[in-house]
């Protein structure tokens, strides 16, 4: 039975020394990972980010914000089987009257 016990205590210090070792190998390649991926984020990710905004900047200053689209009343959109039980019973919860079309069209503009 003790030399079980030994055997057992000897695989046992076997593995860990050999997990021991593969984590040391390890810790290395993760300090060259980190610093690759560092460098990646700041010349590729960040300039990515700032192109992306300069392209929804410029893309929405030639949008114009003046008029709605023209009202199509079509039969499957903005559907009331019953009023809303707040204010006119019209209107959605969060209703805006400049995007949002009632059944009849936009309001205040006839």
């Amino acid at each position: 039975m003790a030399a079980l016990g030994r055997f057992s205590r000897m695989l046992l210090r076997s593995s860990l020394t050999q997990t021991r070792r593969q984590l040391a190998a390890a810790a290395g390649h993760a300090e060259d990972s980190a610093k690759t991926w560092k460098i990646l984020s700041f010349v590729v990710a960040l300039p990515g980010v700032a192109v992306c905004m300069l392209n929804t900047f410029l893309k929405e200053k030639e949008h114009s914000h003046d008029a709605p689209p023209e009202f199509v009343p079509y039969t499957h959109l903005r559907i009331r089987t019953k009023r809303f039980p707040w204010g006119d019973g019209n209107k959605t919860l969060f209703h805006n009257s400049h995007v949002n079309a009632l059944p009849d069209g936009y309001e205040g503009h006839d």
